[in-house]
């Protein structure tokens, strides 16, 4: 099986409803975001899939999110923008653009926390 990822970053603030901790106050995170995608073959230019693509594709999502308040940006003003729902969101846009889906979406809230979504 072959595997690649690729990683991403951003700055945007979030506040957690029903949180009962600090986390429901309006507060900053430097996100990463790393896709990651596995194919038991390559394609027919001996890739899983091109790394130029998925950057485009990350810089498009990211751009929506970037230095943003993500209770004001939708799908987040609707769904609280947990990191797990952010690891969904990634996953879910990423697979709709590119030819082949994520394996797996992490997003980082900080160096040592990190939510995952796949299917």
């Amino acid at each position: 099986m072959y595997e690649v990822a690729v990683k991403s970053s951003f700055s945007a603030a979030h506040q957690l409803i029903g949180h009962e901790g600090a986390c429901a106050d309006l507060h900053g995170h430097n996100w990463t975001v790393e896709a990651m995608f596995a194919a038991p073959q390559l394609d027919e230019i001996q890739m899983v899939v091109d790394f130029y693509h998925v950057k485009k594709a990350m810089e498009t999502l990211i751009g929506k999110l970037d230095h943003k308040i993500l209770n004001e940006v939708p799908p987040f003003d609707e769904a609280n923008p947990t990191a797990e729902k952010l690891a969904e969101y990634f996953y879910t846009e990423l697979k709709k653009s590119l030819p082949v889906p994520p394996s797996l979406v992490k997003v980082f809230e900080t160096d040592h926390t990190w939510a995952s979504y796949r299917e």
